[in-house]
């Protein structure tokens, strides 16, 4: 008769683990072979994220052998790549909503198809459907300084757009992502308006300006400015309503408007309108506003100093001489050099 062998006990405590729990009790915390990484972007007022995980070349033969042409290949390792938009957005000059998309990439070659998938919460694209798709684009991959660790990057950044890259091993796939940010900008400032900053005339003065700014909007622009000036007649208010009217080309009324502002400034705001003219090459009202502020401020040298910018603008060299000398002795040290570097270049 055979003799049973039964396992000991340290041994089928160790079987039973195995075999009744679950992948997901087993002990976490040990490094990954490809590390989770994040990447954001603002981009004007709108988010771009992207969550992947960095498997490495590792010695290995990637595009063409790995990842093979043809292939959907989930643009990264373990879970779902993941792309997130904070707003609508347009992604090689075609629109996607705002969220969160599986990210995945078809490579022909040079040609590459990046396509956004409403399922963004499966392992890798091995049960990827394409009738999930939220869009599909076409980009062109590129040669690049080789990198170990697929990564994904920003570049090209401005107010309304970037472009997104991956880059893995000597391989690179950009797609340019835009936003609308002016009117991204606008709806968020008509919604803040309706809340607490629209009961301060700094909340339509900031909005107001910033349309000036970006010189849209206008006649938006001109309504938040009038809200702000009948909410309180100050600097603030009078100043904006005058940049206002020159942004729409009323230059006499937006002139008249700044004249109404000087009394109306500190020292520092006074200041700021002065050098408005000087930017328009309008130097005799700069001179006009700068002097006032002399006036106002004869112990600060900061006063002397524009006044002696003005006049030097003009052409009058002897008064700028004589009213930078006058900043020279009041000015703190940090300022005197550059003073005396205008002096010295002055003929």
């Amino acid at each position: 008769m055979s003799k049973r062998i039964y396992p000991g006990t340290a041994a089928l405590v160790l079987l039973i683990a195995l075999v009744a729990t679950p992948l997901s009790a087993q002990v976490r915390g040990m490094p990954e072979v490809s590390p989770d990484a994040h990447v954001t972007q603002v981009v004007g007022v709108a988010k771009i994220k992207i969550a992947y995980h960095r498997p490495a070349v590792n010695d290995r033969d990637i595009f063409g052998a790995l990842v093979p042409d043809g292939g959907v290949w989930r643009a990264g390792a373990n879970e779902n790549t993941t792309i997130t938009f904070s707003a609508p957005a347009k992604v090689q000059g075609q629109s996607i909503g705002a969220g969160t998309y599986g990210l995945h990439m078809i490579p022909e070659g040079n040609d590459w198809t990046i396509i956004f998938s409403n399922n963004s919460t499966s392992w890798g694209s091995f049960s990827y459907d394409q009738a999930e798709d939220a869009l599909r684009v076409t980009t062109t991959a590129s040669k690049a300084p080789f990198t170990e660790r697929l990564t994904f990057d920003f570049e090209n950044l401005d107010n309304d757009s970037a472009t997104v890259f991956l880059q893995w091993a000597e391989t690179k796939i950009p797609f340019e992502v835009e936003f609308d940010t002016h009117g991204l900008a606008l709806a968020s400032m008509q919604n803040q308006l309706r809340s607490r900053a629209g009961f301060n005339f700094l909340g339509f003065t900031s909005a107001a300006n910033y349309l000036v700014q970006n010189d849209i909007e206008h006649e938006q622009a001109l309504a938040w400015a009038d809200q702000a000036l009948g909410m309180q007649r100050n600097f603030a208010t009078v100043f904006t309503k005058s940049r206002v009217l020159r942004m729409m080309g009323q230059e006499a009324e937006a002139e008249a408007m700044m004249v109404e502002a000087v009394p109306l400034g500190n020292e520092g705001q006074v200041n700021f309108l002065g050098y408005q003219f000087m930017q328009a090459e309008d130097y005799d009202q700069a001179i006009e506003i700068f002097q006032k502020n002399v006036d106002d401020h004869p112990e600060s040298w900061n006063v002397y100093d524009s006044l002696g910018e003005a006049y030097a603008a003009k052409g009058d060299t002897q008064r700028a001489r004589n009213l930078y000398s006058k900043a020279l002795e009041m000015a703190p040290d940090g300022q005197k050099p550059r003073i005396q570097g205008i002096l010295d270049n002055m003929s």
